[in-house]
């Protein structure tokens, strides 16, 4: 399995502060926002990682990370020349994956739990897509995950004004060699961008989505001024409890 990091975007919401920087490389308590979830793909067993982000900051990016052998990674680079959605630059990593599986995470999500033995259950099936879910108490700015009563997926909704559950999609995905097909396959939303939402339905529509309720603490801390503070407040007591784990380098 491979990894795709996604670290783009103009992020208007958090501004002033991105106005000249990325917001991936805004400090979370003791490190850059990207740590995080370069820390996961190493804790989960992944080393190759592409990273995907805008023309703008990309060097800084470079200069922090470099080859990515500070995480124990094998990472490579990606221009999205323009924002046309999480699925559109998803599409960047086709050759980078190789036929491979890949996991996706977005560079802002921030959580405690350890994916591998998820993944070790998901490589083990042929075909599929594998998405993480947790709880939200207002859905209306996600991606809501509806379940029947047995479990499955039956719809993803995006930004419902009337929500059909509490689950919202985070920022983690898996999925098998053929999503690029998948994603090939969508047209764009009235937005002009290739949505997740569509593509995570396409598996629905195949009948090979998974939906697992994520354990532990997550955070999508990019969304707004507020959420980046409780970020920094959280992971300060986390990094205290130690429960990320061997803290990656942040000296060189």
């Amino acid at each position: 399995m491979r990894g795709v990091i996604l670290a783009g975007g103009r992020a208007t919401r958090l501004r002033p502060l991105t106005y000249v920087t990325n917001k991936h490389l805004l400090p979370i308590y003791d490190r850059p926002m990207i740590y995080y979830p370069l820390q996961a793909m190493a804790t989960a067993g992944i080393e190759d990682v592409l990273l995907i982000t805008g023309p703008e900051h990309a060097g800084s990016f470079l200069n922090l990370l470099r080859s990515g052998a500070q995480f124990g990674l094998r990472l490579q680079y990606e221009i999205q020349e323009e924002a046309g959605g999480i699925a559109q630059a998803m599409a960047l990593a086709e050759r980078f994956a190789g036929g491979e599986h890949i996991m996706m995470l977005l560079g802002d999500n921030i959580f405690t739990a350890d994916l591998r033995p998820y993944l070790q259950r998901f490589m083990a099936r042929e075909r599929g897509a594998l998405i993480f879910v947790t709880r939200v108490e207002d859905p209306r700015q996600c991606g809501v995950v509806e379940f029947d009563e047995r479990g499955n997926v039956r719809s993803i909704e995006e930004k419902p004004q009337h929500p059909k559950s509490h689950f919202a999609q985070t920022g983690i995905y898996c999925y098998d060699p053929q999503v690029f097909q998948a994603i090939h396959s969508l047209v764009p939303s009235g937005r002009g961008e290739l949505e997740v939402t569509d593509l995570n339905m396409w598996y629905v529509q195949q009948g090979i989505l998974e939906a697992v309720e994520l354990p532990g603490f997550w955070i999508d801390a990019g969304t707004s001024h507020d959420e980046l503070l409780r970020a920094n407040q959280r992971v300060a007591e986390l990094h205290a409890a130690g429960a990320f784990g061997v803290s990656a380098p942040v000296q060189r």
